[in-house]
């Protein structure tokens, strides 16, 4: 009987450090599971180091490492994205390149998939070696992001998962440009279940997520998987018109009964800027939707292919790719 196969997605931006490392450790995850075959494909996303360098030296020495070089940052996404794409496991684990995924949880994404569940995801606990702004900053998006979507994105849910062929063959077969991987996976259900796990710092080099470029993430994220922030413009709109109504019966029966006071120029211009406060934010949500439909409109590729080693073309990866 065949072994069943499972294919493991890792984008890399600029982990020269940390590529010995994880290629060590996953040798420690295939032998402790030697009833699989595996493939690990690492995305260089763009690296700026010689990431790739480090990569083609771990290629050479053990086939199980496969390598996509993408013409430049596509993002955790898009790199996720490729890697999906060019995968041929029966199952597909996504982890980062920065260990801070610990490749040891594999073993237990495995059982949990023998068991019958086609979405084994991570759940945090507890970061280790992040600053307090980052942690709040995860709290907060899960706070909204499960709030908005009705509870469809779980909190402290990473990327970090395993996913059965069935499930990110669906993925893969969504054409839609503003990805956000984990939304997609909660999207589509099937049957999950989710693994607690602490999430240690990374074990070299600088992480390349800061807080601006996390915030952008976030909100993609919610307003590619929500209509709530839309809703939002109609609820205000209502309670505003409201409020002024009531305000304009006010003052009708005050200068009936006592005459018009010309006091209060300072209350009227602040309520005044406050409503264009109100406005400008509404005209700012509406704007990122016109975006995110802008992006879909253009029809561009994910990612950009600059080379493979030790792939072949996938079928769907030729729309959206350019290889040499």
């Amino acid at each position: 009987m065949a072994k069943k196969k499972v294919s493991i997605v890792i984008p890399a931006y600029n982990e020269r450090d940390n590529v010995e490392e994880l290629a060590r450790r996953l040798q420690g995850v295939f032998a402790e599971n030697s009833n699989y075959d595996f493939e690990a494909i690492i995305v260089e996303n763009g690296s700026q180091d010689d990431s790739f360098d480090k990569l083609q030296a771990v290629a050479a020495q053990d086939d199980r490492f496969k390598i996509i070089q993408l013409a430049r940052n596509f993002r955790m996404d898009g790199g996720l994205t490729a890697g999906m794409n060019f995968a041929s496991g029966d199952a597909v684990v996504i982890m980062t390149a920065d260990l801070q995924d610990p490749p040891e949880l594999i073993t237990k994404f495995i059982a949990k998939w023998e068991e019958g569940y086609e979405n084994v995801y991570g759940i945090v606990t507890r970061r280790v070696g992040t600053s307090a702004l980052r942690r709040f900053n995860s709290q907060m998006f899960y706070l909204v992001a499960n709030k908005l979507t009705n509870g469809m994105i779980p909190r402290n849910v990473s990327d970090f998962r395993l996913v059965d062929r069935r499930v990110y063959n669906v993925i893969n077969s969504m054409r839609e440009r503003n990805r956000f991987i984990r939304g997609l996976f909660a999207w589509v259900g099937f049957k999950s279940i989710g693994i607690e796990h602490e999430r240690p710092p990374r074990v070299a080099g600088v992480s390349g997520a800061h807080t601006l470029k996390v915030i952008d993430l976030a909100l993609k994220g919610i307003f590619a998987h929500s209509y709530v922030p839309l809703k939002f413009i109609s609820i205000i709109g209502v309670v505003t018109s409201a409020l002024s109504l009531l305000a304009l019966i006010a003052l009708v029966i005050k200068a009936v009964f006592w005459g018009v006071p010309f006091s209060g120029f300072g209350t009227i211009v602040a309520l005044m800027l406050m409503m264009f406060g109100f406005f400008s934010t509404m005209l700012g949500l509406v704007a990122e939707y016109i975006g995110l439909i802008y992006e879909e409109v253009k029809q561009r590729p994910n990612y950009v292919v600059r080379r493979t080693i030790g792939l072949s073309g996938h079928p769907d990866a030729l729309e959206a790719t350019s290889q040499e």
